[in-house]
């Protein structure tokens, strides 16, 4: 068992969750129940699999819940592009969310490989 917000991992996910709540919160109050909670939902998703896997006994399960948040991090894509195609998010905006997103699915990707190899 291993504390989560010592992750790096962890810790860029929570950053980016943090920017895509306050992002969405310009989007319409139409979409609330819609794509911005979709958004977030998937967002908050991958750092609270993460943190739940480091509370797991074995490397297997704690890879479990990374590949878990990395299928989030796949969700979120989505509707990061989804935003940007409906005008909801500007370029710039995206942008900045995707190429956060983008790096944390690299590292999500290598800890999986790290904790497979380990077995």
């Amino acid at each position: 068992m291993q504390d989560f917000k010592q992750l790096t991992v962890w810790q860029k996910a929570h950053e980016l969750t943090l920017g895509v709540y306050k992002t969405s919160a310009a989007f319409p109050s139409d979409e609330k129940w819609g794509l911005t909670g979709q958004l977030r939902r998937a967002c908050a998703s991958v750092p609270a699999n993460i943190a739940e896997g480091c509370g797991r006994d074995s490397d297997a399960d704690f890879a479990r819940f990374l590949r878990i948040s990395l299928g989030s991090a796949f969700e979120a894509e989505y509707h990061l592009m989804l935003a940007r195609d409906l005008g909801l998010l500007t370029g710039d905006d995206h942008q900045t969310l995707d190429n956060q997103l983008s790096e944390v699915k690299r590292m999500l990707y290598a800890f999986i490989q790290k904790l497979s190899v380990k077995r």
